[in-house]
């Protein structure tokens, strides 16, 4: 047995010489910057359920924040609440897909509660009222404002982001400036498209860019002048999200586009039947969680599993 003259000494032994190696007993505290976000590993895209129109918070493992889209004028207020409710302090980078109420309407109001970095925008514009406050609360926002277009890349740590179109300069429509987004996390990727229409999906199939996702978000809410039958097969998507409202005027989801989903072997989601939707993935798998819930929300932040 040893004495405690000897337990004494062994600490102390110890303690000297972790001094003289340049170590000490505060050394071993972490740093702040190494102590893993409230997400973990995990990367989260929510589908806000805005109704006939675009919303989709995005939120990086390392805490960066990405949405896409705002909704309506009148969305403005519930995304901001359902900002909040997620735990969103700052947002690192807002993207509006192009100048449609349906997509921008509810910018406005978020810019001015949570000032972006920076703002993705196409050479899209309207000659509405929600587009001049849109551009008004941008530029009065002071965040950089960068154009989105085929092969602009999205400055965003932690996962890579590419824009596959708009590859033109001018359209007929204003569905085909939309910024159409490629966000990849390890293995996981997902394809944003606004409202991109059939003449987007040619030029982005002519550009040999390389369109594969694990989810589509499907462009123009489902609408049949979309989700061509050679756009759809280069996608090659696992799955679908649609943001459409309940009993829409215009008839979307169009049952041409859901039987080419269906072809497909591809499982659909849909904000007017499952509510917000929330894809949580590692990188490598990826799980979908429907919340019933309409904007405004007061859905909890979800809790990581590493």
């Amino acid at each position: 047995m040893l004495s405690r003259r000897k337990l004494f000494i062994i600490p102390l032994v110890i303690l000297i010489l972790m001094v003289f190696s340049g170590c000490s007993p505060a050394a071993t505290k972490p740093n702040p910057s190494d102590v893993p976000t409230k997400q973990g590993s995990l990367l989260q895209v929510h589908f806000l359920n805005v109704g006939q129109a675009d919303s989709i918070l995005v939120m990086v493992p390392n805490g960066q924040t990405i949405l896409i889209d705002g909704g309506n004028v009148e969305d403005g207020p519930g995304v901001i609440s359902y900002l909040k409710s997620q735990g969103v302090k700052q947002l690192t980078a807002i993207v509006a897909t192009h100048p449609h109420e349906d997509h921008i309407g509810g910018l406005a109001a978020v810019i001015r509660s949570f000032p972006p970095k920076q703002v993705y925008l196409s050479n899209g514009t309207a000659n509405t009222q929600a587009f001049r406050d849109f551009m008004t609360a941008v530029n009065d926002s002071g965040a950089k404002k960068i154009r989105a277009k085929a092969n602009t890349q999205l400055d965003v740590s932690g996962i890579t982001g590419l824009f596959l179109a708009p590859n033109s300069e001018h359209y007929e429509d204003l569905n085909n400036y939309s910024a159409v987004l490629k966000l990849t996390y390890g293995k996981v990727s997902f394809l944003f498209t606004g409202d991109a229409e059939s003449i987007s999906e040619a030029e982005m199939l002519k550009s040999g860019k390389d369109l594969r996702a694990t989810v589509l978000k499907v462009g123009h809410h489902g609408s049949s002048s979309s989700t061509s039958k050679a756009f759809l097969k280069a996608v090659s998507p696992q799955y679908a999200v649609i943001s459409v409202g309940v009993n829409n005027d215009y008839g979307h989801p169009a049952q041409t586009t859901l039987k080419k989903l269906a072809g497909a072997g591809v499982q659909v989601y849909r904000t007017d039947q499952d509510g917000t939707i929330i894809a949580t993935t590692n990188g490598n798998t990826i799980e979908f969680t429907k919340t019933g819930e309409t904007i405004p929300s007061n859905t909890p932040p979800l809790k990581a599993v590493n």
